[in-house]
């Protein structure tokens, strides 16, 4: 079973490599979004450190929103999606490895340029570690709940304001946890709780988002 995941996410990296245009415009738009804060409300410190998390983790949540789009369209479109729901195996696995696959692809690459902007809204090294690790511990379950969102969508005409509509007020939870991290080791609290949820969240939306992204794909290959 580990084989299977392992294989869907070696060819969804590969597949990402071949198209990295698609993968840098996600990056590039996630630092435009962050950076193009501090122009706007200006240069005041305080400021900056107040709003950091929130910002970072809104312009995740977009970002991770943008790049859905593509998660099984391209398998829908050319056909291997059916080849894997005529395969026999469980296709809870593969869509589960897709989902790892744009997590690396997404997820992971958000999280470490965090550590970088973290510096430029001028976070203490506490609190930048403290929003590095809420992203790195948030953002699967952003990738599993989209994925969800994506493969209900699929083949729909304007499924991407659709999968947006859906998937929105799902994040809510996870920005309020992931924000409010690094917003209590400001105040001197401990981020411990906030970090938690965002684990089980992730924890739980792996034990069940890919029961749910392969009924949603039966459904939309009917």
């Amino acid at each position: 079973m580990i084989g299977i995941v392992l294989a869907v996410i070696r060819r969804d990296l590969l597949l990402g490599m071949r198209q990295r245009a698609d993968l840098i415009n996600v990056l590039l738009f996630f630092i435009i979004v962050v950076t193009m804060v501090p122009l706007g409300v200006g240069p005041d410190k305080a400021t900056l450190r107040m709003i950091a998390p929130g910002v970072v983790w809104v312009a995740a949540l977009l970002s991770a929103i943008l790049s859905l789009g593509r998660l099984f369209s391209l398998d829908f479109l050319d056909g291997t999606l059916e080849q894997i729901l005529l395969s026999g195996e469980p296709l809870a696995l593969a869509v589960l490895g897709k989902s790892a696959a744009h997590w690396l692809m997404t997820g992971a690459p958000i999280t470490l340029i965090s550590a970088i902007l973290a510096m430029m809204f001028d976070l203490s090294p506490q609190a930048g570690a403290t929003l590095v690790a809420s992203l790195l511990l948030g953002t699967p379950c952003l990738s599993l709940i989209g994925a969800v969102g994506a493969a209900l969508t699929l083949g729909l005409r304007g499924g991407g304001v659709l999968v947006t509509l859906l998937v929105l007020p799902l994040y809510v939870p996870i920005l309020i946890f992931g924000a409010g991290a690094p917003e209590a080791v400001a105040e001197g609290l401990s981020p411990q709780s906030h970090l938690m949820l965002l684990a089980g969240l992730s924890l739980a939306a792996a034990a069940l988002a890919p029961w749910a992204i392969g009924a949603a794909l039966r459904v939309s290959l009917e």
